[in-house]
């Protein structure tokens, strides 16, 4: 929990205005389900690719079983989203 509490992450102030105006339209237009996966997708680039410090050494990416599975976890959640609003349109 420590680490938790004291991890620090840099954002762009630009990219956060861009993510608040994108997901303020979205939510506008009554698309819930599109905003979150908006939400997803900007949290799964600032976490990984933004601070790579998190997940390297010396700054420079590793390439393991662990990246691959963060981003084939994360590239099935984003595909069973768009499957999902194919398919359910409410």
């Amino acid at each position: 929990m420590e680490m938790l509490l004291s991890t620090q992450i840099a954002v762009p102030l630009s990219q956060v205005a861009l993510l608040l105006g994108i997901s303020t339209l979205t939510l506008l237009f009554g698309r819930l389900r599109l905003a979150l996966i908006i939400n997803y997708c900007f949290t799964l680039y600032w976490g990984f690719f933004l601070n790579p410090a998190f997940s390297s050494d010396g700054g420079e990416f590793i390439i393991n079983n662990y990246t691959f599975a963060y981003f084939g976890i994360g590239l099935l959640i984003v595909i069973l989203a768009v499957i999902g609003f194919m398919f359910n349109k409410e």
